[in-house]
């Protein structure tokens, strides 16, 4: 027998690719996490103007385990870092917590659109239904 080309062990030829072509189906929970703050970002991004053109907006898993002394003991659903001379300022949406409070796909979504509007709301200084006339807190 010579050896060549390969067929896999039931004699039925080549395999095919290992991995299928992307669909939505195959995105990750945090790729489409990830998505959420992107659109929620984009929506208030023409409030900030060109003095906070620069802001971040990113993502991480859970929030650091000491938070100021002036933050809430309770793990908080995002932070606003303001900028320096040398770094731009930083909107994060912690994930974890987020999603423990979300009860299916629209209500995170929701939850992502208000913890963005809050935290750019409070880099403004101005209030959160500015930013986004559907925001409501208490719903």
């Amino acid at each position: 027998m010579t050896r060549g080309r390969r067929r896999e062990r039931h004699g039925r030829g080549l395999r095919g690719p290992l991995a299928w072509p992307a669909v939505p189906a195959m995105d990750t929970r945090r790729e489409r996490f990830d998505d959420l703050v992107l659109d929620a970002a984009d929506r208030v991004r023409p409030h900030l103007g060109t003095r906070y053109a620069d802001l971040e907006f990113a993502v991480e898993e859970v929030p650091p385990v000491d938070p100021a002394p002036w933050e809430e003991q309770a793990a908080p659903l995002g932070r606003l870092l303001r900028g320096t001379a040398t770094r731009a300022g930083r909107v994060v949406v912690y994930r974890r917590p987020v999603e423990l409070r979300a009860q299916d796909d629209q209500d995170l979504s929701d939850i992502v659109r208000e913890v963005v509007t809050e935290q750019v709301a409070a880099l403004l200084g101005v209030p959160p239904h500015e930013i986004d006339p559907g925001f409501d807190p208490d719903a």
